[in-house]
């Protein structure tokens, strides 16, 4: 069974917004590949992501703000033969947005974009403090390219 190229943008938004979480994938400070599971938010083909102010992903995203970021969804075990072990595969729906990081500032923007990352998990009507919003740190990440691919669907 082989993957397919998704050509419509809104299959690959729709598998964004189904997704629970995103792995994002960048270059630590030391030259390495370092990927973690974030929340996020998704609107108008960016991604909004929030964190520590501190940390070594702030480091590494300060360093190079270039990320390659996956979503999934819809994944299942598939095989053809339960004792042939090579006919095993898993099927399932995926999505790479590239683009840059951009720190966001203005206490304005930053519960603007928080508002999108919550509208990922929740319909409910959330609240912001000041302190909090000066403490988080918001990352905007307009989508460079954005791709999908689905096997088994």
């Amino acid at each position: 069974m082989n993957s397919k190229k998704l050509a419509e943008l809104s299959e690959i938004e729709s598998i964004i917004h189904k997704s629970t979480y995103c792995t994002v994938g960048m270059i630590d400070e030391n030259g390495l590949p370092y990927v973690l599971p974030m929340n996020f938010g998704y609107a108008d083909q960016t991604l909004y992501l929030h964190c520590g102010s501190k940390g070594k992903k702030i480091n590494a995203f300060r360093k190079n703000k270039q990320v390659c970021v996956n979503f999934c969804t819809n994944t299942e075990l598939h095989y053809r033969d339960v004792e042939i072990a090579c006919s095993y595969s898993m099927k399932y729906r995926s999505a790479v947005l590239y683009g840059s990081v951009e720190f966001i500032e203005d206490l304005e923007e930053k519960e603007r974009c928080l508002r999108i990352i919550m509208q990922q998990y929740t319909i409910e009507s959330v609240r912001f403090s000041v302190p909090a919003l000066k403490n988080v740190c918001v990352i905007k990440v307009p989508a460079e390219r954005l791709e999908g691919r689905a096997l088994g669907y």
